[in-house]
């Protein structure tokens, strides 16, 4: 099923079974698929709930499902059926990987689940995605404003006399399929020696609890539990927007050099020599008392000269953007942010994946399936396999 034109990416020759859905599976699977791994989708008749989505659309389709699905063949099948049910078990026994996000055990009763596949593929890196994991969260379901709300990032999002709220992304969902891509690749490489393959489990719970990094610990190590602070950083100052005469901009302090040169291009030398504010344990203790003598100094300029100057001198400073801002900003930075997935009519522009490799090749050849679009091919690469009695 690969396509010899096109450049060759550090995962070819992989073959993924996807039996995930939403989001922190199928994302964990694009990033695969993108590096030239060969990702069989394996749909209901309905099709991911991603597609469903809606609005915004592009062409009729979920931008939400485009998002994470591109570089990817669908087969439709429908597991209460025993012949399409076959099929499926035939491309777990074809495939090096396996990622699912059914509930825990929820493969069992098809002889999907690890130890089914496992005892007919040893070979295979087998990850499971859940919400909370197969003990005692095994229940319950895995999405992630509820991980949001239950890890306590909710309690850390909003003004400090406001309610919580919610990051505008699902973080803990992608979060999740980066740590589960980590760990099947990490599987991958202890393969290559042992021969055999593994379990992988990751859930959005611990995901997010390691995701919250400073925050978390910050209770488990410091005994503190942190709370809303708006914009604030709870370890540095200045770490958050101030405003200058036409609007905020984001102005960073991360250490004590940093601070002498922002204080020294907003022409208040004095500041960085006084006492309260020596240290970045002093400005944060007394940022009542410094935000105001900043505040004062950035009044005098607009952000685009504050930015201007500020980069210039070395301080790390930001504008607020739009999302178009900013994927305009990374354009014009030469990043080439957006890419043309697919070719002609078909071709679907979509953001381009992150990395880059100085030997290997990211593709961008297939644009987001329909729903079984590549059923009749995946067959027919099953047969051709059957026939050649290709283990």
């Amino acid at each position: 099923m690969t396509d010899d034109a096109r450049p060759s990416g550090p995962l070819d020759g992989l073959v993924v079974a996807d039996f995930s859905r939403i989001l922190a599976g199928p994302y964990a699977t694009m990033l695969m698929a993108d590096m030239g791994a060969e990702v069989i989708k394996v749909e209901s008749p309905g099709g991911d709930d991603t597609r469903t989505w809606v609005p915004p659309t592009r062409d009729g389709v979920s931008t939400y499902y485009l998002s994470i699905n591109r570089n990817k063949r669908s087969i439709a099948l429908d597991l209460r059926d025993p012949a399409d049910l076959e099929v499926a078990r035939e491309i777990a026994a074809r495939a090096d990987v396996l990622i699912e996000n059914f509930k825990p055990g929820g493969l069992a009763k098809y002889g999907l689940d690890h130890a089914s596949v496992s005892a007919v593929n040893p070979g295979i890196v087998y990850a499971s995605i859940s919400g909370f994991g197969s003990g005692g969260g095994a229940h319950l379901p895995g999405y992630d404003l509820m991980v949001q709300a239950i890890s306590g990032l909710m309690s850390l999002t909003g003004s400090p006399d406001g309610q919580p709220f919610r990051a505008g992304i699902s973080v803990f969902d992608v979060v999740t399929g980066m740590h589960a891509l980590i760990g099947i690749l990490s599987a991958l490489h202890e393969r290559a020696a042992s021969g055999v393959g593994q379990h992988v489990e990751v859930n959005l719970l611990s995901s997010a609890l390691s995701g919250l990094v400073n925050q978390t610990a910050a209770y488990v190590a410091g005994g503190a539990v942190p709370s809303r602070m708006g914009n604030a950083h709870p370890s540095l100052f200045p770490y958050e927007p101030l405003p200058a005469s036409d609007g905020d901009i984001i102005v960073i302090a991360g250490n004590d050099r940093q601070f002498a040169t922002l204080c020294d291009a907003l022409g208040a030398p004095h500041l960085a020599e006084d006492p309260r504010f020596a240290t970045v344990g002093d400005r944060t203790a007394n940022r009542e008392e410094l935000r105001p003598l900043l505040v004062e100094r950035l009044g005098e300029r607009t952000r685009a000269e504050w930015f201007d100057l500020l980069i210039k001198a070395g301080v790390p400073a930001g504008p607020i953007n739009t999302v178009a801002e900013g994927v305009e900003f990374a354009d014009g930075l030469g990043l080439r942010p957006v890419v043309e997935v697919g070719e002609g009519d078909a071709a679907v522009p979509l953001v381009r994946n992150p990395l880059t490799f100085s030997r290997s090749g990211i593709r961008y050849d297939l644009p987001p399936p329909r729903v079984g679009e590549h059923s009749d091919e995946v067959r027919a690469w099953l047969d051709g396999l059957a026939e050649r009695g290709d283990a």
